[in-house]
């Protein structure tokens, strides 16, 4: 994660289950755990939940040979984050 420090996965098998990243000390707020939710269309899943409410922490962001995701809050204050992992031969990161 470059200066932000090291990510590390958690997998089950093969499959990705999970992560951690220290909070950086610039950060707002307090440290936190932030539920993915996996979705097939990352710009499209941002758009509908942005119109049903939430509110942008993160616009939908490519992270390089992973995917992209973006950060939202509910209309009641919980966080989440929506996640479109890379595909074999796409180039979804580049756009």
């Amino acid at each position: 994660m470059g200066s932000m420090g090291t990510y590390t996965m958690f997998k089950h098998g093969d499959v990705q289950c999970g992560g951690m990243l220290a909070k950086p000390q610039d950060a707002p707020g307090p440290s936190a755990w932030l539920s993915y939710v996996a979705v097939d269309d990352i710009d499209a899943s941002h758009a509908r939940a942005s119109e049903l409410g939430a509110k942008i922490w993160v616009a939908p962001t490519a992270l390089p040979n992973i995917g992209k995701f973006s950060v939202c809050e509910d209309p009641t204050g919980a966080m989440f984050a929506l996640f479109t992992q890379q595909r074999e031969n796409s180039d979804a990161e580049s756009t």
